[in-house]
């Protein structure tokens, strides 16, 4: 399985990530290509930058008249409608300086020219714009997600119907550009599996079409969910609406870099550079190792309580447990001042994690917990039903990946019944379960003989 890691330690926006493909190695040309396909009149630039000392591959998408492929710029008359300023667009400007906001991934070269029917489109624009391109399937379906992801966090911000959502900034060509090339650099990667760290979102504020909000905007707030956050660096929008979006699309899973061998490695870089924080974001691309092979995320929920009954602290186990999480146990610690308390350990998927978060946070009385996210590797499970002189018992099989037999047990709650009923011993019970399910094995299989 190919895996797919992006480090945001300085964001994430749309020309970054295709950055970060070409520096990877997935082909400039193939993404030029996607452009002119769109049929929207823009064309893609590349060149070699260097960001906080670190060189990184920045791609621009170059939309205006005569910018289709085969056409010629008219230099004063380029137009870049980067897709994190959308919120520069309610003002008209065609100051150069009104670009070079703090909180930008990116400077604008040029003078900005911005028309009304430009910038403002309908969702359906967008979408039919993406099918009529003559491209993979799986590509426009992937960047169709990522609109339609944009529209559903516009409709709930506004409060009205998607169908009436008409993107402003983020419907600027040079968005279009970056999802559809995004979907197609990382269909072109051939990544199973998409991972990120968490983000660096940054901090400060940003102009738009409502007003000067706080970063994270709006949009990019609702799309980022429950992904883990945190803000470092000068004051500056570091992840952007199309960004946040692209995670989205790609379904991305948030942790710690999983154990793989690394084949391919990108620096996409933003448009400005910040002397000792570079303004980057890393791809890896690897294959996991066989270790890893079959594995899934695990959340791990812990905290430490020295002020509870044990009564309680069972009770909260039992709701846990009829919330989802697959497993909860405790611990005896010595904790500071000679006190004794104890550990409680969730484990769950990570989608249940914010749930069980809440729940131990209003039924405990911790006043803290941490939580990190795992890789958990299950064993392929079956089940086989074995006669006993007190009545049938289900046994549970385990196997390896190669289909070897790596384990076998009788179910203990049927064993304990049969037990109770017959009035023997439970381990007499369950020693003949294994007995009987030894012997109906094929002599080259049996291991618990």
């Amino acid at each position: 399985m190919r895996i797919g890691y992006l480090e945001c330690f300085s964001g994430i926006s749309g020309d970054m990530l295709l950055g970060a493909l070409v520096d990877a190695g997935v082909s400039f040309d193939m993404l030029a290509d996607t452009t002119a396909a769109l049929n929207v009149g823009a064309h893609l630039e590349m060149r070699k930058v260097d960001r906080g000392g670190l060189a990184g591959t920045k791609v621009d998408v170059v939309a205006g008249e005569g910018s289709g492929i085969g056409g010629q710029e008219s230099g004063d008359a380029r137009t870049h409608l980067r897709e994190h300023e959308h919120h520069e667009h309610a003002h008209h400007s065609h100051d150069h300086e009104a670009h070079k906001r703090g909180h930008e991934h990116h400077e604008h070269e040029a003078g900005h020219e911005h028309h009304e029917h430009e910038t403002h489109r309908p969702l359906a624009t967008i979408l039919s714009i993406i099918q009529a391109a003559p491209l993979k399937e799986a590509v426009k379906r992937r960047a169709a997600c990522a609109f339609h992801l944009l529209g559903e966090a516009e409709a709930a911000i506004h409060s009205v119907p998607i169908e009436k959502v008409h993107f402003h900034e983020v419907g600027a060509v040079d968005t279009i550009v970056d999802i559809v090339c995004a979907a197609a650099g990382c269909e072109a990667l051939g990544v199973d599996r998409w991972m990120a760290s968490p983000l660096n979102v940054g901090s400060g504020t940003v102009k738009c079409q409502h007003g000067t909000l706080p970063v994270p905007a709006p949009a990019t707030l609702s799309l980022l969910g429950d992904a883990p956050v945190y803000a470092a660096g000068a004051p500056m929008e570091r992840v952007t609406p199309t960004g946040a979006a692209l995670l989205r699309m790609l379904d991305v899973e948030y942790g710690p870099l999983p154990a793989m061998r690394i084949v391919a490695r990108g620096y996409g870089a933003g448009g400005r550079n910040t002397p000792g924080e570079p303004n980057l974001l890393r791809l890896l691309a690897g294959e996991a190792e066989d270790a890893a092979q079959g594995s899934e995320p695990i959340a791990v929920i812990e905290t430490v309580i020295d002020d509870s009954t044990p009564q309680l602290l069972a009770y909260v186990s039992e709701l846990l447990l009829e919330a989802g999480a697959w497993d909860v146990y405790r611990a005896a610690v010595q904790m500071k001042k000679g006190r004794t308390g104890v550990q409680m350990t969730v484990l769950s998927s990570p989608e249940k994690l914010p749930a069980l978060r809440d729940l131990l946070l209003r039924e405990t009385t911790t006043i803290g917990l941490r939580w990190r996210i795992e890789n958990k590797l299950a064993l392929e499970r079956e089940f086989a039903e074995v006669e006993t002189e007190w009545g049938k018992v289900r046994m549970k099989v385990a196997r390896l990946t190669s289909g070897q037999i790596a384990n076998a047990q009788p179910e203990y709650e049927i064993c304990r019944n049969l037990a109770r009923v017959n009035k023997v011993p439970l381990k007499q019970v369950m020693q003949e379960a294994m007995r009987a399910w030894a012997a109906s094995q094929p002599a080259s299989k049996r291991k618990h003989e």
